[in-house]
């Protein structure tokens, strides 16, 4: 049975290509993970806040080497496309912002990002999402979606400065370590 459509993007739109880095203009850049990042995501991830709001710990640091590795492998999968958020001065690690759930032929990936507890209250996550925004609608994405627990109104204050329009809550959505958590929905189009 044929689609009455065709896909909003090919298969191979992003792993055809390098993953780029891109530069915000305002001092951070969004650059694919390294392995010697995994030190400073270990110890990111130490900071009982990302304890608060993130369903993963990291225990060392070959677990998170693990990750940057996975996060590295994700692009070619074009599943999820993970950049490290670095300071564009020293190349601090300053984050992490990420297209998950990516579903090319529909058009569609969902935002995720956090930042080092030294970057929090700098605007590095509102600026990074923008950049990320920006490229993905590029690219040729038209909706974007990013989700947080209700109760994480830093988080919220992120997606509106970012321009995600909140759409509304999705009850009980995700079970954090503390128990289960309702969610906001936000999300920004191409033509916003």
């Amino acid at each position: 049975m044929p689609y009455l459509t065709s896909p909003v993007l090919a298969a191979g739109t992003l792993s055809r290509t390098a993953q780029p880095t891109i530069a915000t203009g305002d001092g951070i850049l969004l650059r694919p993970w390294r392995e010697e990042d995994a030190p400073a995501v270990y110890e990111a991830f130490q900071d009982p806040l990302m304890h608060q709001w993130h369903i993963r710990a990291a225990d060392s640091v070959a677990e998170a080497r693990g990750w940057t590795a996975e996060w590295r492998r994700a692009w070619a999968e074009e599943r999820n496309a993970q950049w490290a958020v670095a300071d564009a001065a020293d190349d601090r690690l300053l984050g992490r912002v990420a297209l998950r759930n990516v579903l090319l032929g529909d058009g569609v990936a969902e935002v995720a990002y956090w930042t080092t507890a030294a970057a929090r209250g700098r605007g590095v996550a509102t600026r990074a999402t923008v950049a990320l925004a920006r490229w993905a609608f590029e690219v040729g994405l038209h909706r974007l979606e990013l989700t947080h627990a209700v109760a994480n109104p830093a988080s919220c204050r992120v997606a509106a400065g970012a321009g995600f329009a909140l759409e509304g809550v999705k009850r009980s959505a995700l079970r954090h370590a503390d128990g289960w958590h309702d969610m906001h929905l936000h999300a920004r189009l191409s033509d916003d």
